[in-house]
Parts: C-alpha cells; structure tokens; sequence
C-alpha cells in the first residue's frame, strides 16, 4: 500500500522524530563513510547509452567525446594516487565504488585499494552509461552483471553494495539489485539514516548527503574549493549534536578525477583530517556500516 504523501510503494515514509533512535557501535553519533569514485568514460558509447547531461556533450555533436574522457582520465593517471596519500597519511580506509571499465582497463588500481582495506561496490560500467527508467528490466539486470562479474574476478569477492552512475536507477532497479545478491545501495539523498527497501529479499538504502559531494558542490556549483573544508565540518558538527539523540550517516562523496587535482588535494586532506580527529564517530567504508544494519536493525516497517 503506498502511504499518504507518497508516490511510490519502495520504502514506507517515515519522519525521523516518530522513530525509535538508532545507535551505532560504542554510541557513536554519526558513521563518517568516505566513498571514493573512480570512472572511465566511454569514447563512443553504445546506442542508446544515457549520460548526466550535465556532463560533457549533451546534444552528442562531438564524437569520440575526448574531453570529457580525458577529464576521468586524470582521475585513473594522477588523481587516484594523491587520494591514496591522503587516506594513508590519516590512517583512513574508504570504499571505492568504480566503474567496471575501470577494473578492466587498471586493475592495479583496484588492487591498491583492496591492499589497503578499503571495500568495493559497484558503479556501474561506463560513467556515461547510467541506468534510465527507458532501459528495460532485462537490460538492467544485465548492466549490474556485467559489472558484479568484472568486480568479482578484479577483487576475488563478489560486491555487495552498489552505488548507482550518477545515482541512477528505475523504479525496479532495487529489486533487480536485491536479486543478483546485493545487500545495499546508496543512490537516496533523502534521509541520515540508512532504511530499508521493500524488495525481496530487503535491500538496505544507505543515504547519501549528495550537496557535500565535490562534483556536485565544487564542479556543477562553483563553490569555491577553499569553502570545502568549512562546509564539511559544520555539516559533521550538527549531524554529531543531532546524533547524541539519535545516530546519522556522513557518506561523503570523492571523485578522483577532481579532489585529485593539485590545487584541490589540500583542501580534501584538511577535511579528511578534521573528520579524523572527531574521535566520538564511527570511521568505517560503507560496506561495514551496511553489514552492521543487517545484523542489528529490521527491515519490518515501524511506520
């Protein structure tokens, strides 16, 4: 049944002051979930491919599209490797959500990070292949398995989680998620507590605080860089004074092929050492986070 206010039946609405609070391991008030993105864009797509349009050629005039290929390249040549300095220095592991092309084309990337600790999800296969109400189910289902095959022979685990290309999905895409064996998503910016997805079996939805994701804040909205670590730290400071009552999620998004540049690395490496030293969170990829839920949280519907 869908709930008044709602358009859809995938999760029940519920206001945050009507739960019962949540808590985290050792009474944390928010998980501080880094996710690092790692993107390969297609020169010349296949027919009927979907792009953010927002990115690169939106009228497709210009084929191969070099330049916005070149941009994500960056991010596979230089970017990822001054990420990495970053966490390391500050002790930090993340999850990498990559593009299957990426596995294929720089498995030594993925490598570097499976060395480090840090958890793997799904991004789909191209940064300009988005999933699209226009796809079929089928067609869906073949997307995701492409990419949990490629991920699985790159890292010798299949992936759990999946992060949507651009959040992308149709209405039917956690379904099809939950059935090819996948125990969370992360493409809901519509909450600061993860919740579960009316699929079968229950998926878990892990939100996404998409306004402190760098290409959305720095690349489509012009904030200045330097703001980066401001804005950030505040949004911890009042999500952590909230979480007292009851627990949030911090999932912040990195892109390796902009914070990596040499004029922005600083500025991500101040944030990252704020986030550090906040000793009362929970620093985990978001794999762990998701596994912590299903053990310790319900997919019945409180509300």
């Amino acid at each position: 049944m869908i709930m008044p206010g709602m358009d859809h039946d995938l999760y029940p609405f519920s206001a945050l002051p009507r739960r019962a609070p949540l808590g985290l391991p050792e009474g944390a008030p928010v998980a501080v979930c880094p996710v690092v993105y790692l993107e390969d864009w297609a020169l010349d797509p296949p027919q009927g491919a979907h792009s953010d349009p927002r990115f690169g050629d939106a009228y497709g005039t210009f084929k191969p599209d070099y330049r916005t290929h070149t941009w994500r390249e960056y991010g596979l040549r230089i970017g990822m490797f001054r990420l990495f300095q970053v966490f390391d220095r500050n002790d930090l592991t993340a999850t990498l959500a990559v593009n299957a092309n990426v596995a294929r084309r720089c498995p030594n990337l993925i490598t570097e990070a499976v060395q480090r600790g840090w958890d793997v999800a799904g991004h789909g296969n191209y940064a300009n292949e988005m999933i699209t109400s226009e796809m079929t189910d089928d067609t869906i289902r073949a997307h995701i398995r492409t990419c949990t095959q490629t991920l699985h022979r790159a890292t010798g685990d299949r992936p759990t989680g999946w992060i949507g290309q651009d959040f992308g999905e149709s209405a039917n895409t956690p379904q099809i998620l939950a059935e090819e064996g996948y125990r969370w998503l992360a493409d809901w910016p519509n909450d600061e507590q993860p919740y579960w997805i009316r699929s079968d079996p229950p998926i878990l939805s892990v939100p996404v605080m998409s306004e402190l994701d760098d290409v959305q804040m720095l690349w489509h909205r012009r904030v200045a860089t330097p703001r980066y670590p401001q804005i950030v730290q505040e949004a911890y400071d009042v999500m952590a004074r909230d979480g007292a009552k009851t627990a949030r999620v911090l999932l912040l998004g990195i892109h390796a092929w902009l914070f990596g540049m040499p004029h922005r690395i600083r500025y991500l490496d101040e944030t990252i050492e704020y986030l550090v030293k906040q000793k009362t969170a929970w620093h985990t990829p978001v794999g762990a986070l998701a596994d912590w839920c299903h053990l310790n949280t319900s997919p019945n519907e409180t509300e």
